[in-house]
């Protein structure tokens, strides 16, 4: 099997989830860190989303699995892990302990930064993507993948928030919850649960993160939003 044939298997089925292949590492390089705990590895193959092309399927899926608690978080494992096995290497996901550092992977991968309200801004997707999870590779089993080393991600350049002098993501935000001091999730928190919060944010999304112009044709759903703002609640 080639590089490229075992890349775009890898990629292609995870494109039957509403998934895609974000991006490689390899540890020990500049800028990336090994796993947390015990695991090992010689690659490593970020699994995520741009936009909410996933979300069809997992909401198909939620359907029929009811009364789980994290359902978003449960049906990526049971969509990566079987992936992973076949493959030949181990998932790892952003939800476990030992938590693992999916940032630093997914800057080194992809050559994103922050933005100013501190998630990873993509220069297509805005703040409308995100990592499932991730999968371990050691050497062996990336032999029966790949011929060689794959390419790890495109750096890409320039970062979007460099040349926006606007910004209208830091004035957008009813409380002020966003500070170069950082992000006030208290402040946030108690907005959202009084009745401006649930008529606004809660309903149709974070204001200061709705206010980015980049990427505008990957936001999210309506229901996706809903979901997302409930959990972080």
């Amino acid at each position: 099997m080639t590089a490229a044939a075992g890349i775009d298997v890898l990629d292609a089925t995870l494109a039957g989830h509403g998934l895609c292949l974000r991006g490689w590492v390899f540890p020990g390089g500049p800028d990336v860190a090994m796993p947390s705990g015990t695991g090992t590895a010689s690659a490593i193959c970020l699994v995520g989303h741009a936009g909410g092309a996933f979300w069809p399927v997992f909401e198909a899926w939620r359907i029929t699995h009811r009364g789980i608690d994290d359902p978003l978080d449960t049906w990526s494992k049971s969509v990566i892990t079987p992936i992973a096995e076949t493959a030949g290497g181990e998932a790892v996901f952003p939800s476990d302990r030992p938590w693992q550092p999916f940032q630093q992977w997914a800057m080194a991968a992809e050559g994103l930064k922050p933005s100013p309200l501190g998630m990873l801004i993509h220069p297509d997707y805005g703040l409308w993507h995100g990592y499932r999870g991730a999968i371990l590779f050691e050497k062996a089993a990336m032999a029966r993948l790949v011929t060689g080393e794959p390419s790890p991600g495109t750096s890409l350049a320039p970062h979007p928030c460099d040349t926006c002098s606007d910004k209208p993501c830091l004035s957008a935000c009813p409380v002020e919850a966003f500070t170069p001091a950082g992000f006030a999730v208290p402040d946030c928190r108690s907005y959202l649960k009084g009745e401006a919060g649930r008529d606004g944010c809660m309903r149709s999304g974070c204001l200061a993160r709705d206010a980015c112009p980049v990427g505008r044709s990957y936001r999210y759903s309506a229901g996706q939003i809903r979901f997302h703002m409930t959990a972080f609640c």
